[in-house]
Parts: structure tokens; C-alpha cells; sequence
């Protein structure tokens, strides 16, 4: 019996990877850069200079109409009403038991018009339940038509300004201009098949400046330094805003949502967990599904976990008992049967300086 092959597909830059010599493996059903020069390179690369990531298999869906900013406040717990034109914001959107469906971004780009960009393993699954939840405006999924592409790094600005007009020295984070928005760097959204044009002009525009080519592996060392959450492996529909570190997203004054009522029940009894950061003695690296342990209990287990290349040690995310989530907690992480010393750390690990 021969073993289904899953069709994978190819961004629009797919091309302008493999003649970068980019090693390509499937991730949510795409063919996508893990790394080009090497995952640590590649980190260094950001921190200090530039770094230039392909996230076109991400999803794109646009709400509109006079219907579009109600039905998109029941949807998520953040608070779309407060959006002008050009800004945008970081939500959650939960099932009514207060599960996450994904999370996600929303962008006002019109009077009545909003483009969530949302997680490419979710895709599918978010565009069904925006279209379920629609409550007469109307939706549709522009994936296909839109390429995304993320610059990031202190030298991000003077790259990009070489090559555009926009004000760029004056937006704020989820500012948008004309499909460019900025979030900690940039990101450019072009038509799909421009966006080779766009790389290589970036990327020629970013030569002196230290600008490589940036995959997928310094993307996740990169989020988990900064204390980002990776839907479907530090959040899912089985965890709430309140149990990781997001209740900030939940807008209670704003009225009914979905999940409101879950949520407000589970704050009132408190979480019985919490999702933290650790950093581990010595550079044992604590993988996902590994156990979190106090003596010979275990309290929780990790979701996340790299060698850091900007703090130079092993750092982690985990999920454990309420009591336990108090920075400087001592714990074990049990990493193949060797019990590992680490301690509870607030998030995030390392937080980038804005350029002045």
C-alpha cells in the first residue's frame, strides 16, 4: 500500500528561495525556508542588522460592509470599535467555552472595511468561522491574492525608506499604509505576483546594510526570545487568553463576545494555570511535551523551547499550576529522564530597543 503524498504549496517567492540555496520543508501544508546561511546567522543577522522573512502562506480575510465592525467585536476579545482607518490591533478569537480559535491581527483599511491576517495552519478553519459568524457583512478570502513579506531588524526603517515614500518614521506599531504596516519591524503586503519583484528590491536596497534572507527557524528563535506565542503549540483551543498571557486582549467594557461568558467564570475562580517563561541551567534545551516537574510531581509541561542566540542560554515556555507562576519559582524540567534545574521567568526574554 503506498503511503498518500501531501501536496504541498509554493509562495510566489518560491523561486527566489531555492536560487538563494534556502532549505525548503513542508510546514502547514506549505513548502517553506527554514533557513538559508544557518538559523543562528540568520538570528544574529536581525538583531543587529536586518532580517528579510517570506510569510505569504499566512492567511488573508477581509470583512466588509455596513455589518463588518459588529460582527468582527462578538468574534474577538479585543476591542475593534476603537480602530480608526490605518491601525490595526492583536486579538484572540475564542470558541464560546473561551478555547482559542487563533489569534490573530485586524486592520481597519477602509471606512468599512477590515483585513485579518490570521495563521496559516488555521486558515481554513478561521475563514469557516468568520464566515459562520458574518452576521451579514461580507467575507472573503484574499489569500491568493496577497503576498506577505516581513522586514525586521534596527536597520528595517532605512531600508524600506530607500524604497517608498511613507511616513515611515512616524507610524506606531499595527499602523498601516496602503498594506504596509509596521509591528516590530515591517511588513509589506504586495499583490502575489509582485512579490519577487519586492524581495529583490529590498534585498538589493538592504545590501550594505547587512540585510540576509531569513527563514522559518530564526523566525520561531526570534518570537520565543521576544515571549510570542505560536498558535497549535503554546496556544490552542484548549487554552484561554486568561491561562497564557493575554488578558490584556480581553475587553470586558466592550460588551457580549464570544466566550465572554467562559472567560468571565474562569476569572472569577482564577486559572487553574498559567503559561510562563523558564530559563534552564546550563544548555539542555526543554522541547515541546517535555514535563514540568517540582521534586517528583509533575506541575506542567513546556510548549516551547530554543537555545537562545542573543542571551546565550536555553530558555523555554511551559504551561504550569497557578501557584507555581510566580517569577524566580525553582522547577525541573525532565529532558530525557534527566531532571534539569529552571526557574520561572518573566516574559518577554529579550525585548528589542526601537530605533531613536
Amino acid at each position: 500500500m503506498s503511503r498518500q503524498t501531501e501536496i504541498l504549496r509554493d509562495t510566489s517567492l518560491h523561486q527566489a528561495h531555492i536560487r538563494r540555496g534556502a532549505r525548503m520543508v513542508p510546514f502547514a501544508g506549505w513548502r517553506m525556508p527554514v533557513q538559508y546561511a544557518g538559523i543562528i546567522e540568520e538570528h544574529r543577522a536581525v538583531r543587529s542588522h536586518a532580517g528579510l522573512f517570506d510569510v505569504s502562506h499566512m492567511g488573508e480575510i477581509t470583512v466588509e460592509g455596513p455589518a463588518a465592525v459588529a460582527a468582527l467585536q462578538r468574534l474577538v476579545s479585543n476591542d475593534v470599535v476603537q480602530l480608526g482607518i490605518g491601525h490595526g490591533l492583536y486579538t484572540p478569537m475564542c470558541y464560546p467555552n473561551g478555547g482559542i480559535v487563533d489569534d490573530l491581527t485586524i486592520f481597519r483599511v477602509g471606512p468599512t472595511r477590515y483585513l485579518l491576517v490570521v495563521n496559516a495552519a488555521t486558515a481554513e478553519k478561521d475563514l469557516t468561522w468568520v464566515q459562520e459568524h458574518r452576521e451579514g457583512a461580507t467575507v472573503r478570502d484574499i489569500s491568493r491574492e496577497m503576498a506577505l513579506l516581513a522586514l525586521q531588524g534596527p536597520a528595517a526603517q532605512h531600508i524600506l525608506g530607500r524604497l517608498t515614500g511613507a511616513p515611515l518614521e512616524v507610524m506606531r506599531p499595527f499602523d498601516v499604509i496602503s498594506e504596509v504596516d509596521v509591528a516590530d519591524g515591517f511588513e509589506i503586503g504586495p499583490a502575489w505576483d509582485d512579490a519577487p519583484a519586492v524581495w529583490d528590491a529590498l534585498l538589493e536596497s538592504g545590501a550594505a546594510d547587512g540585510l540576509a534572507p531569513a527563514g522559518l527557524g530564526a523566525r520561531d528563535t526570534l518570537r520565543l526570545e521576544a515571549g510570542f506565542m505560536l498558535y497549535g503549540t503554546d496556544i490552542d483551543e484548549t487554552t484561554s487568553p486568561l491561562e497564557a498571557p493575554l488578558a490584556w486582549t480581553v475587553k470586558w467594557e466592550k460588551g457580549e463576545f464570544l466566550g465572554r461568558d467562559a472567560l468571565a467564570a474562569q476569572r472569577q475562580q482564577g486559572p487553574v494555570r498559567k503559561l510562563v517563561g523558564l530559563t534552564v541551567d546550563g544548555r539542555a534545551v526543554a522541547r515541546h511535551g517535555y514535563p514540568i516537574t517540582q521534586g517528583e510531581r509533575q506541575v506542567g509541561t513546556v510548549t516551547s523551547g530554543t537555545f537562545s542566540p542573543t542571551l546565550q542560554v536555553s530558555i523555554a515556555m511551559g504551561y504550569v499550576s497557578r501557584d507555581l507562576a510566580a517569577a524566580g519559582t525553582a522547577l525541573e524540567v525532565n529532558v530525557r529522564g534527566r531532571f534539569v534545574p529552571v526557574r520561572v521567568t518573566r516574559l518577554p526574554f529579550y525585548r528589542a530597543k526601537r530605533p531613536a
